[in-house]
Formats: C-alpha cells, structure tokens, sequence
C-alpha cells in the first residue's frame, strides 16, 4: 500500500526490534511527476528536485549526528520480478542509533525541511536492515559467513 508515513504499530515493531547500533535504513523512493507543496506555493519543481532539497537538509542532519548516506542511487532496469520499475530511487542511510534517528526526526530542523519531502515524494518503502553482524540467519556458522562476505564486497 503506497504510503510516506509510518503507522503507529510499524513504529511500535521498530522501537521493540531496534538493534542495538547502528541502524540501517533501506529507502525506495517513488517520486511525484510534479511538486506539490501542502500550503500551496506554486512551484516549477518536479517531486524529484523537491525531494532533492529535503535530501541535501537531511544529509546535512545526519552527518551531524555521525551518521551517513552509505549509498544513494537512481534506479535503471527491473533484473528480476514482474511489472514496471516502481521505484525511482533507493538510499540505504545509517544512523548511529534508533535514538539519535528519533531524535532527528522530532527536531525542529528536520521539520523544517519535512515540508520538501512531503511536496516530492509520492511513496515510499523504509526497511529497517541488520548490519551484517547482526545478521539472524538459522543456518550453519558456514553459509552465515559466506552470506555476510558477499554483503560486505
């Protein structure tokens, strides 16, 4: 189901599932044709370049809290699966903590800049990944370093 906002129990799976840190979120963005601004600014602005200005802000916050963009990439071709691309856009951020993620989130910086990531985006999938030694795989000591290695290269 298309959405840009978590729902409380999704929030309430992540604060009782939250590793212990880093936290790792995995972002796939799909981006509105043209921006539209809640408080109904005119704008030339696609969802993409409004989405960029949110992306630039929230680069900034996350690098003051020691956190970073490990990868921010656009989309190209669908390898595997049925349908048409659906994503524009996928990102995979680390935060320090789910605390300093919170507390980023409920700053007035951040809800300073939100009103661009409102205006561009038109969904969104965040996934909340293990690092590759939080990994919680039932197999043998084995296949669990193989699978981490190639997570890792």
């Amino acid at each position: 189901m298309p959405a840009t906002q978590p729902r409380p129990e999704q929030l309430a799976e992540l604060m009782e599932k939250r590793p212990e840190a880093p936290l790792y979120m995995l972002n796939l963005l799909k981006f509105k044709e043209k921006a539209v601004y809640e408080d109904g600014r005119e704008t030339e602005l696609s969802g993409a370049e409004a989405y960029g200005l949110y992306g630039v802000g929230v680069a900034k916050l996350i690098a003051d809290m020691g956190g970073s963009i490990e990868i921010g990439l656009s989309t190209n071709v669908l390898l595997i699966g049925d349908g048409d691309l659906e994503w524009d856009s996928v990102a995979i951020v680390r935060y320090p903590s789910f605390e300093a993620f919170a507390g980023m989130t409920a700053s007035a910086a951040y809800q300073e800049i939100h009103v661009h990531r409102d205006a561009g985006l038109e969904h969104q999938l965040l996934i909340n990944c293990l690092a590759p030694d939080q990994l919680r795989i039932q197999s043998t000591s084995t296949s669990s370093d193989v699978f981490a290695a190639r997570i890792r290269s």
